[in-house]
């Protein structure tokens, strides 16, 4: 169970079945990956939507559970060790994929090149597209020096060739389908929500656009894709 005391998180977003896993999240690419990694490994959880307004994720009570503001993070009642408060996607993803011994690979090999491309997405991939987005769609887009969303724009090219690259001869990025997949598909697929698209030449590469295809057309990923639902 719960205890509010030691997550005050759960006073401002009260938990209906505390036995599950609480999520708490906006469907955001870093969000999705949780919610697509809880419905692959047929985890029981309960989704709480956490906007991404100053008065959610810079309250008092979401910052009990991660001090950075930042969304997703998850409370598991069943813990190794009792209840586990974590945030950041990366280690969230480690986490369920070894509760739940899914898509993480069989051999210590496995895990090792799984988790290298995990890392690749949280250090560079989703760092790189998400500023370039601040440079071509939000506020940045407004600064007349071309030299940021030039940087951005050309490491994003980059980035995106070398996944193209991993991908000849290969459905997955690591082998078979894993959490490195959940963490770098919804990235690829913010281009899209971005107006990038043809800025990267996505239209140019080999095996992505097949690729965000094969991983959206995945049931799992059409559920979780709106978990938490924004307009609930």
């Amino acid at each position: 169970m719960i205890d509010s005391a030691k997550f005050p998180i759960t006073t401002r977003w009260p938990a209906q079945d505390p036995s599950v896993i609480q999520l708490y999240s906006y469907p955001t690419p870093n969000g999705v990956k949780v919610s697509v990694a809880l419905e692959e490994m047929n985890l029981p959880y309960e989704p709480h939507l956490v906007t991404l307004s100053d008065a959610d994720v810079k309250s008092a009570e979401f910052l009990s559970l991660n001090p950075n503001n930042k969304i997703p993070a998850i409370i598991d009642p069943n813990g190794p060790d009792g209840p586990i408060g974590l945030f950041e996607s990366g280690a969230i993803l480690l986490y369920l994929a070894e509760k739940s011994g899914k898509f993480i690979g069989t051999t210590a090999s496995d895990k090792a090149l799984i988790t290298q491309w995990l890392m690749f997405q949280m250090g560079g991939l989703g760092p790189m597209l998400g500023q370039m987005g601040f440079f071509f769609k939000f506020a940045g887009a407004d600064i007349e020096d071309p030299r940021p969303r030039d940087r951005y724009r050309d490491e994003a090219i980059r980035l995106l060739k070398v996944v193209d690259g991993q991908l000849n001869g290969r459905d997955w990025i690591a082998g078979d389908y894993s959490i490195a997949d959940m963490a770098i598909a919804p990235w690829i697929n913010a281009l899209e929500f971005y107006g990038t698209k043809d800025v990267v030449g996505y239209h140019d590469l080999k095996n992505v656009p097949a690729y965000v295809e094969r991983f959206y057309n995945r049931p799992a990923v059409q559920k979780a894709k709106t978990i938490p639902d924004p307009n609930r």
